[in-house]
């Protein structure tokens, strides 16, 4: 459904957000159930999906095909665990797309 939003991540990451309303999918670090999640979200046709920093690497082998349409928007976010540099390194793309520069980049 258009205009809907999901996200994918532990089941500590997705709780807050199933409390605001949003659909959830939670997964295990596993890769192959991170990427049946996320080819489950495409086919549900989401407009954002909001994705945990420690999966996203798994996840973007799904949501690579999607990178360049306007929807959906894939944002990564930093969780509990230790920054990769996942997150700004995403931010950073979507700016270059956005304006043609990163201003992120040092």
């Amino acid at each position: 459904m258009e205009g809907k939003a999901a996200v994918l991540g532990s089941a500590d990451f997705v709780m807050p957000f199933a409390a605001l309303g949003l659909d959830t999918f939670p997964t295990e670090p596993d890769a192959e159930q991170v990427q049946e999640k996320a080819a489950s979200i495409l086919k549900e046709k989401y407009a954002l999906v909001v994705v945990a920093e420690n999966i996203a690497r798994s996840a973007h082998v799904i949501f690579e095909e999607k990178a360049h349409d306007a929807t959906p928007c894939v944002v990564v976010v930093p969780f509990t665990t230790e920054p990769e540099g996942i997150a700004t390194e995403a931010l950073g793309k979507m700016l270059i797309m956005a304006t043609g520069i990163n201003i992120l980049k040092n």
